[in-house]
C-alpha cells in the first residue's frame, strides 16, 4: 500500500471506505485463513487458477479478476479506498482479509514485495493463539503491541481487555492505517501511533505483546528483517524495551523465531544473559521447531539446522 499521510482528509475518508469495504466482504459469509507465502504460489500456479472467480480468489489469494466477480457497489469502494489497481485484462485487489479467531483482518496483498508491505500468515494465528491462551494474574490497564503491523495483536488484547487502554506501535503508517481500519472492524477501542520500539511513548504496560520480523532480508523489508546475524536483533531490542517499561506483575509476550545452529540456540543464550539478574519470572518455550526451511538453502543460515517459532514470556516481580 501505498503511504498517505495521516493528517490527510482526504486519507480519513478513505480510511472509512476500507472499513466499509471489509464490512461488505463480511457480510457475503466470506472466510479465509492465509497460508504461507509458498504455499500460495504453488497453489495459485495450478490449472485454472489464473484469475479469482470468486471473493476468496480476490481477497485471500489475491489472484488478478475480470468484470463480473466482484458486485459494483463492492468494486467502487475498493476505488474509493484506493486499494484497486489495474491489470491487462482486469484488475487486481492491493489489499487482502484474512479470518482469525471470529474477525477479519485487512493485510498487503501477496506478494508481499514492497518496502511497506503488512504482513500477515501462520506466524499470526500463532501469534494470536498465545495471546489468546494468556490468563493474566492481575488486570490490564494498560497494554501495548509494538511492531503491530495490521493489529491482530491489539485488537485481540483489546477484545479480552475492554477497559484498558491499548496501544498499536509501529514504523511503518501503512501499517497503522491497517490497524486502525482493523479495530474499528472488530469494534474495539486502540491508539495506533508512529514509534520506533517504544519511543515518544510514555509509561509502564501491565501487558506488551510483540511478534517482530525475525530473518534475515537481503532486501531488508520492514516487515521481514529482523538485523543482528541471525535475525534476533529486533526481538532482543524488544526484550530489553520490554524489560524497562514493564509495571511491577506485568508480562511480555514475545513471539518471534530463533536460528538453531549445531544444536545450540543463539538467540535464547542472548535472552538468557539479559534476563540473569532481573526481578522476573520467564518461560522459553518452542512452538514449533522448523519453520522457514526454505531460509536454509543459503544466505546467512547455510550453517543452520533450523528456524524454530518461540514464544518467550516474561513476567516482572
Amino acid at each position: 500500500m501505498q503511504h498517505i499521510p495521516a493528517s490527510n482528509a482526504a486519507t480519513a475518508s478513505a480510511d472509512d471506505t476500507l472499513v466499509r469495504l471489509a464490512q461488505a466482504v463480511r457480510s457475503t459469509g466470506y472466510s479465509f485463513v492465509t497460508p504461507t507465502p509458498l504455499t500460495i504460489a504453488r497453489v495459485n500456479a495450478r490449472p485454472g487458477a489464473e484469475w479469482a472467480g470468486d471473493l476468496r480468489g480476490v481477497f485471500g489469494w489475491s489472484r488478478p479478476f475480470r468484470d463480473g466477480v466482484v458486485p459494483p457497489d463492492m468494486l467502487a469502494l475498493m476505488q474509493d479506498a484506493g486499494v484497486l489497481a489495474e491489470v491487462p485484462g482486469g484488475h487486481r485487489s492491493l489489499v487482502r482479509l484474512s479470518t482469525l479467531d471470529g474477525e477479519l483482518f485487512l493485510h498487503s496483498a501477496y506478494p508481499t514485495a514492497a518496502a511497506d508491505a503488512v504482513f500477515f500468515g501462520p506466524d499470526t494465528y500463532r501469534f494470536a493463539n498465545a495471546i489468546l491462551a494468556h490468563r493474566p494474574a492481575s488486570p490490564v490497564r494498560r497494554a501495548v503491541d509494538i511492531g503491530c503491523g495490521a493489529g491482530p495483536g491489539a485488537v485481540l488484547v483489546a477484545r479480552a481487555h475492554p477497559a484498558a487502554e491499548v496501544l498499536a506501535v509501529d514504523i511503518n503508517d501503512a501499517a497503522l492505517r491497517l490497524a486502525r481500519a482493523n479495530a474499528a472492524l472488530a469494534g474495539v477501542s486502540l491508539r495506533a501511533v508512529n514509534s520506533n520500539l517504544l519511543l515518544d511513548v510514555d509509561g509502564a504496560f501491565d501487558l506488551i505483546v510483540a511478534n517482530p520480523p525475525y530473518l534475515v532480508d537481503p532486501s531488508e523489508r520492514a516487515y521481514r528483517h529482523g538485523g543482528g546475524p541471525l535475525g534476533a536483533g529486533l526481538s532482543l531490542a524488544i526484550l530489553d524495551a520490554a524489560l524497562d517499561r514493564l509495571a511491577q506483575g506485568g508480562t511480555l509476550l514475545l513471539y518471534t523465531g530463533a536460528a538453531v545452529v549445531n544444536g545450540a540456540d543463539p538467540f535464547q543464550d542472548a535472552a538468557t544473559t539479559r534476563l540473569a539478574g532481573e526481578r522476573v519470572e520467564w518461560n522459553y518455550r518452542e512452538l514449533d521447531p522448523d519453520v522457514f526451511g526454505e531460509e536454509l538453502d543459503g544466505g546467512a543460515y547455510t550453517a543452520a539446522d533450523r528456524i524454530a517459532a518461540i514464544l518467550l514470556t516474561v513476567i516482572k516481580q
